[in-house]
């Protein structure tokens, strides 16, 4: 069994994971991590609080706090899945610098459909090169902070990597609450590829965090991303 310290643990993400994770008899819920403690809810504001009884911590919240509990995670040898978004350079030098001793699994976005999405852009990429124009449209809630999304740069990234352009643009919007909608336009003078990927709920994200945690889990340290989850699970 693999036992998970849930980070969030009060938000949306985190009282989902907690629902979904006790479902799983691969898993076990130590405790969450939040602003107040909370002792009946086995919910403490401090992560240093809870000893060693954990293999994982999945972290969706903010850079400050994920920088924070990935210092913790390095120091104490504990793996540690990250869906956090908004994340500078300099702080993802740091999440490279601690999976050097810790395994980590790092994704914009944990969804199994959305990581099939990454790899049919490399290969649209891949085959219409320059030839076609590109942009990048996304959808989520008015309570995201971040724009634009965390996939959206890394949809915008693959394009990069395949072609050479660094000019895609991003059309960015928040409104209602739209769990998460991700398109792609590839067009040319004579037809238009569109590839998206909808979010119906936030489950889709909540169980490849829980797939994260069991494949990271198995791990001496390295820096792992979704594809290489999907790949071995």
């Amino acid at each position: 069994m693999v036992k998970i310290v849930i980070s969030g643990a009060a938000g949306r993400m985190g009282k989902r994971i907690a629902e979904l994770a006790r479902k799983d008899t691969d898993l076990g819920v130590v405790a969450g991590v939040e602003l107040k403690d909370n002792p009946g809810l086995k919910i403490v504001s401090d992560l240093n609080k809870i000893k060693d009884e954990y293999d994982c911590i999945i972290e969706f919240t903010t850079p400050k706090a994920t920088l924070e509990h990935v210092k913790i995670a390095k120091e104490r040898k504990k793996a540690i899945v990250i869906g956090t978004t908004g994340l500078s350079e300099t702080q993802m030098s740091e999440i490279r610098e601690a999976s050097k001793t810790i395994p980590i699994v790092f994704s914009p976005n944990m969804s199994v459909g959305v990581n099939v999405l990454f790899d049919l852009i490399g290969k649209a990429s891949k085959v219409l090169g320059k030839s076609y124009k590109v942009k990048i449209k996304e959808a989520h809630h008015v309570h995201k902070k971040d724009k634009p999304s965390g996939t959206a740069k890394l949809m915008a990234n693959i394009v990069n990597e395949k072609t050479g352009s660094k000019n895609v643009p991003v059309q960015s919007v928040r409104e209602g609450e739209i769990v998460g909608d991700h398109d792609i336009f590839f067009e040319s003078d004579v037809d238009v590829l569109r590839i998206s990927h909808s979010a119906k709920t936030r489950d889709i994200f909540v169980l490849g965090a829980l797939k994260a945690a069991k494949f990271v889990a198995t791990k001496k340290n390295g820096l792992f991303s979704m594809k290489d989850v999907l790949e071995e699970l």
